[in-house]
């Protein structure tokens, strides 16, 4: 009895020795990494300056996206994209995509309308420069009469806005009365220019596809500027080639 009770006493301490002293399963040298997490978007792009892309996403929200890219030698302002990144949005105005590793031209529905109006509105801000002196702290943009979408209407209002130090206000002038940036009374916007620009209906048939548009800067009553009647024609490729202005006019 005490032989067997003595064996017992050794296995049970030679099965804990073997507890104490195994080791995990290493895995397979095979076994290939978890694959990262992909997302994409498709996205226009609105500006290109050096490494710096302004893109405004198609997907009918108010999206509009800012990334550093290297290789933008064949990326042009109109161009539809698709960006991949790792799904995560840093949730600033304008967004940023998380670890960005592609970002490749779709081939297809290029048009570079909103290049045509950011040139428009750099045209009117030129002209009568004493409408938007020293003393401008808003700009404002109202974009809504035009072709363009939300997130693309977004994306040209900021990146005007962001060029010239203004911080930047949407809305019609109603729009902005009823906020309180433009006194209504007096007509007047002391602190403030309102930009906008507003698609007209075209009549005719035409081989290449028009726009006709009105555009203007507003201060005051006694304090604007107009571009009448202008029309940019858009080519089989989907290019805006320039504008002409069919008269201009100052308040």
């Amino acid at each position: 009895m005490k032989k067997w009770t003595l064996f017992l006493s050794l296995y049970f301490c030679a099965c804990l020795l073997a507890a104490c002293t195994a080791r995990p399963v290493p895995e397979e040298a095979g076994d290939p990494p978890p694959e990262p997490t992909r997302a994409d978007i498709i996205c226009r792009v609105v500006t290109v300056e050096d490494d710096q892309l302004l893109l405004a996403g198609m997907d009918g929200d108010w999206n509009i996206y800012s990334l550093s890219w290297e290789d933008t030698k064949s990326i042009r302002s109109g161009d539809l994209v698709t960006v991949t990144y790792d799904g995560n949005v840093l949730e600033i105005w304008p967004a940023s995509l998380g670890n960005v590793c592609a970002v490749s031209s779709l081939g297809s529905g290029f048009d570079d309308r909103c290049a045509l109006y950011l040139q428009v509105l750099e045209d009117l801000w030129e002209v009568d420069p004493g409408l938007n002196g020293d003393d401008l702290t808003y700009i404002g943009m109202d974009l809504s009469t035009t072709s363009l979408s939300e997130s693309e209407r977004a994306a040209v209002a900021w990146a005007f806005a962001q060029k010239h130090g203004g911080e930047l206000v949407t809305g019609t002038w109603e729009e902005l009365a009823e906020q309180g940036y433009i006194d209504r009374e007096h007509l007047q916007w002391e602190d403030g220019c309102l930009f906008s620009i507003t698609e007209l209906e075209v009549e005719g048939t035409y081989s290449l596809t028009p726009v006709i548009f009105d555009a203007q800067k507003w201060r005051s009553g006694l304090g604007a500027y107009f571009f009448c009647d202008c029309t940019s024609v858009q080519s089989s490729d989907g290019h805006w080639d320039g504008y002409s202005i069919g008269s201009e006019a100052i308040s």
